[in-house]
């Protein structure tokens, strides 16, 4: 096999992109619930790898057709891949047994999983590794926990717990009065519905502070650095109004481990070692000037953090995730500054609406200039070398940019936004600007950055 660097051209709707093959190409294959990693399954084949796609959901059957290679049965592609990524939570056992017969696999373990379905689980361990974790509560019916906040009045958050699917994570909320009496009426009002829904949730109790997540690569046995530090945008509207949805954008740098990774992440590596988790994990928390209290984990890739994460990181992914799952040491080369992603949405998300989603579905998505840099896949297809929406969420893409400053990383974002032509398409205009309104500020002065 020819050791030197060997370089080809692909042609993707009308943008040429030249892909580097140095004769050690893998084969990956993706298996997922939902239509959520197609982005990074185009880059990995961009760089010369051969990628197979598996998607479970039937709604979501025909996004990626036209960039990626799909298949109807995964399990008979095991022994075809060199590298297996799970994408979401939901396939930790099933990871550990292809682990168990040797396979190399980057995604949950089921001790990972159970650490993001099961909040209460993931409390009890935070706090058994010395984390300074908030007072919280779990359910099973809502009455109870009517009855308990009325004895126990106060501002809480309610959280569903499990696998919620993605058109139900808007069902949380954060209460504002200090007696609790908004969430008690909420809770009064939605039982009915929700009860259908929801089997266990939990009441955390409230605290004010900046709203900040560390995040690392973990290869079975360490971390990879540098860390991610990024600052969700979860309400579907500018300034923080309206539904919550999965994500509508997401402010990230790259640092090396910081107070706030010391003090929550760094902690689970040796329980993480030992469940053999590969993959990347985050730890969601609110800061103040008493401490540092970890809400949740993401113990999976985070959506748009890894569409963000093409942006400022410079390895080959290929190659970084079979590194990664042979359990290498590998050092990610980063952009300095950092990076923004915008999400792109038309109705009917955050909402699940089939006769909505119809109306938009194969609606031609086209660009002023033939211009692709920082965009990346939704839930998109390839028709005659033209984007078109596909699935019935309604996410259709991530746009991302990078600068030294954040302003700079906004402008170079919104710029690429605004190249986007699709019909009723909205977004959020303001993804990191709270970093510049006081965020970043409040964190240096409580000394959490460094």
């Amino acid at each position: 096999m020819n050791s030197k660097s060997e370089e080809k051209t692909i042609r993707n709707n009308g943008s040429e992109q030249k892909t580097i093959s140095n004769g050690n190409q893998k084969k990956f294959l993706f298996v997922s619930d939902e239509s959520l990693s197609g982005d990074l399954a185009w880059q990995i084949k961009k760089e010369g790898n051969e990628v197979k796609v598996y998607i479970g959901d039937e709604g979501d059957r025909d996004v990626y057709d036209g960039f990626l290679d799909k298949v109807d049965d995964w399990k008979k592609f095991i022994d075809w891949a060199d590298v297996i990524v799970f994408d979401d939570i939901g396939f930790g056992k099933i990871a550990d047994n292809l682990r168990a017969q040797g396979k190399l696999v980057v995604g949950g373990s089921a001790y990972t999983d159970k650490l993001e379905e099961d909040r209460e689980f993931g409390q009890v361990e935070m706090k058994k590794v010395g984390m300074l974790i908030l007072p919280h509560w779990d359910f099973n019916d809502f009455d109870s926990a009517i009855n308990f906040i009325k004895t126990n009045p106060g501002r809480y958050v309610f959280k569903p717990s499990g696998n919620t699917p993605s058109d139900q994570k808007g069902i949380l909320f954060l209460g504002q009065e200090d007696d609790g009496k908004d969430l008690i009426e909420i809770l009064e009002q939605n039982k009915k519905t929700w009860a259908k829904k929801i089997k266990r949730f939990q009441l955390q109790k409230m605290a004010v502070g900046v709203e900040v997540a560390v995040g690392a690569f973990f290869n079975g046995e360490d971390f990879i650095y540098p860390i991610s530090v990024n600052f969700e945008h979860k309400k579907l509207f500018p300034g923080d109004i309206g539904p919550y949805t999965g994500e509508m954008g997401t402010l990230n740098y790259f640092s090396p481990p910081n107070e706030i990774f010391r003090n929550t992440l760094l902690k689970m590596k040796e329980d993480l070692s030992k469940s053999g988790y590969v993959g990347v994990i985050d730890i969601n928390c609110i800061a103040n000037a008493k401490g540092i209290y970890p809400l949740e984990f993401t113990c999976r890739f985070g959506y748009p953090t890894i569409s963000i994460f093409m942006e400022g990181i410079i390895n080959e992914w290929g190659d970084f995730f079979y590194k990664l799952t042979k359990k290498e040491s590998v050092e990610l080369k980063t952009k300095k500054g950092f990076q923004i992603g915008v999400i792109v949405v038309v109705p009917p998300f955050p909402f699940d609406d089939k006769k909505e989603s119809f109306i938009y579905k194969d609606l031609s998505i086209l660009f002023r200039k033939p211009n692709f840099e920082g965009v990346h896949l939704g839930d998109v297809k390839l028709v005659n070398d033209i984007w078109v929406v596909a699935g019935d969420s309604g996410y259709v893409l991530v746009v991302t940019g990078s600068g030294l400053t954040v302003e700079e990383a906004r402008k170079q974002a919104y710029k690429r936004v605004k190249n986007v032509m699709l019909q009723n398409m909205y977004y959020r205009t303001d993804i990191g600007t709270r970093w510049l309104l006081g965020d970043s500020d409040k964190l240096q002065t409580w000394g959490y950055l460094y």
